[in-house]
């Protein structure tokens, strides 16, 4: 009996010594890099530049725009200039899901086609707005990014109301094949 006590002690020893190095190894990224959304809303007199648009307007559900629906094919810089050439296209919509603050919910594909990239990364998460940085689930993906896992950590760095903003994105991908 004793020595069964023993072994069991010893196992479950050894069962969180393994455990405790399995929690400090920590993944790091197999692709990392860093680009620039802009997001340019139709207003009615911009037909030429907007790169999104409402689908559906805003309920009287509150003053956070609530229910707005808004799609977009925006362009996707290296840099934070809009007028760079993109090295991708982010193709999706957010709607506004809050009544009582600021927040967002985004579902988009960064479509790639250039020498350096071909492919596309399937994003979608939660924005909430009021904070710093974000993070956003990266869902899969094709081409260069074939069924990719990780997570995008968005920045807020220009907001013009809701005729322009732009997001820096930390792309961190933690499954590459």
């Amino acid at each position: 009996m004793a020595q069964f006590f023993y072994k069991s002690i010893i196992f479950f020893f050894f069962s969180l010594l393994i455990m405790h190095t399995l929690a400090l190894d920590v993944k790091k990224p197999c692709k990392r890099f860093v680009v620039h959304f802009h997001d340019i809303l139709y207003d009615g007199t911009n037909a030429a530049n907007a790169t999104s648009a409402a689908s559906a307007n805003a309920t009287n559900l509150g003053n956070f725009n609530y229910g707005k629906l808004v799609v977009f094919n925006d362009p996707v810089t290296k840099d934070q200039h809009l007028l760079s050439p993109p090295v991708a296209r982010a193709q999706g919509f957010y709607f506004y899901n809050m009544k009582a603050e600021f927040n967002a919910w985004f579902a988009y594909t960064l479509i790639f086609n250039s020498t350096e990239h071909k492919g596309t990364i399937n994003i979608m998460g939660a924005d909430l707005i009021a904070e710093k940085t974000r993070d956003f689930s990266v869902v899969g993906g094709t081409g260069d990014f074939f069924m990719t896992r990780g997570i995008v950590t968005i920045r807020g760095e220009a907001i013009q109301g809701f005729a322009y903003f732009r997001l820096e994105m930390d792309v961190k991908l933690y499954e590459c094949y």
